[in-house]
């Protein structure tokens, strides 16, 4: 870089006036990650001084989004939209768009954010071999995904657009943080093998980022501590857990032993008891599981909050409960039913490490009975995951 401006400022004199010139200087200053006010200076005057230069107006954007100043980037991405319509504004258009700090309430997010994927899309149209815009694309699907009600179909076109990013194009498969995205992704589906994998591909990728080495660690904790607790049910004695158990009744299913129990799903009327060993994988349609509380973890760093219990078979199963506000949570003890239980099968496997459990998923603490009965609308609050647009 620094031989390159040497040779342009031997020609100073004679090209400082030229768009392109100032044009050359903006783009050699502009590869260093930090913002460059003699870049800023360059690039505001190519575009006075020749408006229609596109490239310009894109790395005058990119400047001022290093600097902290997204609106000030978001006109230049614009402007450049104006001259012409091309992918680089689109994309960066569309990642501007989401870090935007939040105005005007939820349906304002959500439209911006409606607009960042609309543009990502346009990006790929108009190359559908440029892997970096494909990547971009499954970023603002996972964004959408999370602030529209985790419609799967938005998490698939994420998975989608990942994989095809991949596919066109070798740089997008060397992108660390396209692993650590969907890796985000596959562990919020509870996809966990898929998730250890994405992490320590993206730490292999770039061996400097601690953020991804430590999810990898974390989440190896999480199993080693679900599976560990559930294999001794809590570390609950036998004696205490009897006289846990010998509570559990019918009568304690509460609203769902009611005829006019209106389940998730909409279906009216009660819900057959199932202990965990009867339940199918999958969704369980028209039954309800229940148990007492043997064990819980605390939700920091965790996607779910995560409790134990045993049913009066004396069977345990771990349950993950999403999108949970501060403060919700059971005690060991509580009576927990779980109406139309979605149980899934883990089977891992990751370095040395394996693993081999049930788990139930729940989408909202509304869904659940604590104690005979329902859960307040305060204790539900939109998950927001954590995934990195560390080099967007």
């Amino acid at each position: 870089m620094n031989k390159t401006l040497k040779k342009l400022e031997e020609k100073e004199e004679l090209y400082k006036n030229s768009a392109q010139f100032l044009l050359l200087r903006g783009r050699c200053l502009n590869v260093g990650p930090q913002f460059s006010q003699v870049a800023e200076e360059n690039l505001s005057k190519a575009v006075k001084l020749e408006p229609g230069l596109v490239e310009a107006w894109n790395t005058l954007g990119e400047q001022y989004w290093k600097k902290g100043d997204l609106i000030a980037a978001k006109t230049c991405f614009t402007g450049a939209l104006q001259q012409s319509k091309n992918k680089v504004s689109l994309r960066n258009l569309s990642m501007v768009l989401r870090q935007l700090p939040p105005e005007g309430g939820a349906q304002e997010q959500g439209k911006r954010i409606m607009e960042s994927v609309d543009l990502s899309r346009q990006a790929v149209q108009l190359d559908v071999t440029d892997g970096t815009s494909w990547y971009i694309l499954g970023n603002a699907y996972i964004s959408l995904f999370f602030s529209s009600g985790q419609n799967p179909q938005m998490s698939q076109q994420a998975l989608s657009a990942y994989s095809q990013a991949e596919k066109i194009d070798k740089a997008s498969a060397l992108n660390a943080d396209l692993h650590f995205n969907r890796a985000t992704l596959f562990q919020y589906e509870e996809m966990f093998s898929s998730a250890l994998a994405g992490y320590s591909r993206a730490a292999a990728l770039d061996p400097g980022w601690e953020e991804a080495t430590e999810r990898e660690r974390l989440l190896l904790k999480y199993l080693d501590q679900i599976t560990g607790l559930m294999e001794n049910k809590g570390k609950v004695k036998a004696r205490r857990l009897r006289n846990m158990l010998s509570s559990l009744s019918v009568s304690a299913l509460g609203p769902c032993a009611s005829p006019q129990y209106r389940s998730p799903t909409g279906r009216t009327g009660c819900l057959e008891l199932r202990s965990f060993g009867a339940l199918t994988h999958g969704h369980n349609t028209g039954v309800a599981a229940m148990g007492k509380v043997v064990f819980s973890l605390a939700t920091e760093g965790r996607m779910a909050f995560t409790f134990g219990m045993v049913d009066s078979e004396e069977t345990c199963c771990v349950v993950m409960v999403y999108n949970i506000a501060d403060g919700w949570g059971v005690l060991i003890g509580d009576t927990v039913v779980i109406p139309e239980p979605e149980v899934k099968r883990h089977s891992i496997t990751h370095s040395d490490k394996s693993y081999d459990f049930r788990s139930i998923r729940v989408d909202s603490p509304l869904l659940l009975i604590v104690n005979g009965k329902r859960q307040a609308m305060q204790s539900q609050i939109a998950t927001s995951v954590s995934y990195k647009p560390h080099s967007e």
